[in-house]
């Protein structure tokens, strides 16, 4: 979750970026690394409704013992209310009964299939870590609250299903790349039912990308091939790419730490969608 709120913080400060020249990424360089060493509470940067949300699922799954998607609905709605300038799509904060009918009411659901159902369901898979029927459950029935197109959801299923076998994989051992895409792929051949199954498609030329010889894919290739728009579609397995890319060391990018290669990456090259770097 604290890899939520970084990326956040970042991706929001470096969003509607070009790729970065040389001597910039540079500059971002010698920024991550002065601010890696800054101590805790010496210096803030304004985090987004993704990471307020995140944090309304968590608190409801910790006090609630179990998923009570009123009360988490009902959390979004106050985090809004606390700083309405984080921004949230007014049709989705009015109070109510039906929890799930603003989002499927919002133009029958087809505006509604963006990135932010992944970006706020961390707390479930840690919740989840061992239960993945509940996990499937319980991500469909908090990404309805805000989401009723089918590439949301089904997102923010791809997306707690990495992070719930990220938390499965045993510290001592080193992350089987191409295994760990397999499973995926498999998982969502049974999630997506329809036949075209776009994010097992995308998950097949994430393997790929990740495969290939001679150095890293060209990044202009990388987002024409994943995307990284706001899109559900076009930022989750983009994020899964990172993820996976930056367990290798990266050319041009000086840090032992994976999670923040992940994130200069990301920045770097254009993936800087605040969403995919929080992915």
């Amino acid at each position: 979750m604290l890899g939520v709120l970084v990326g956040d913080v970042l991706g929001h400060s470096f969003k509607n970026k070009e790729v970065l020249s040389s001597r910039k990424k540079i500059y971002l360089q010698q920024k991550l690394d002065m601010l890696e060493e800054i101590k805790c509470g010496e210096f803030v940067m304004k985090f987004s409704s993704d990471s307020a949300m995140t944090r309304s699922v968590a608190e409801s799954l910790i006090e609630k013992q179990d998923l009570d998607i009123v009360d988490v609905a009902k959390r979004f709605v106050e985090s809004y209310y606390q700083d309405p300038k984080r921004g949230l799509r007014d049709e989705i904060i009015e109070s109510g009964i039906d929890v799930k009918g603003p989002a499927k009411d919002l133009l029958g659901g087809a505006d509604s299939y963006g990135n932010g159902g992944a970006m706020k369901i961390a707390p479930v898979s840690l919740y989840c870590y061992n239960n993945y029927d509940n996990l499937l459950h319980y991500v469909k029935e908090v990404t309805q609250i805000t989401h009723a197109h089918e590439l949301g959801i089904n997102g923010a299923i791809l997306q707690a299903i990495a992070i719930q076998q990220s938390l499965c994989l045993h510290h001592s051992e080193e992350l089987n790349i191409s295994n760990f895409i397999d499973d995926l792929i498999n998982k969502m051949d049974k999630i997506e039912v329809d036949e075209s199954q776009p994010y097992k498609e995308r998950l097949k030329i994430v393997k790929n990308l990740l495969s290939e010889t001679g150095g890293e894919p060209n990044e202009q290739r990388i987002i024409e091939k994943l995307g990284n728009k706001l899109t559900a579609l076009e930022s989750v397995p983009t994020a899964i790419f990172c993820f996976l890319n930056a367990e290798k060391r990266i050319k041009g990018i000086r840090t032992d730490n994976p999670v923040r290669r992940a994130i200069q990456y990301a920045v770097s090259y254009r993936f800087y969608n605040k969403t995919i770097m929080a992915n």
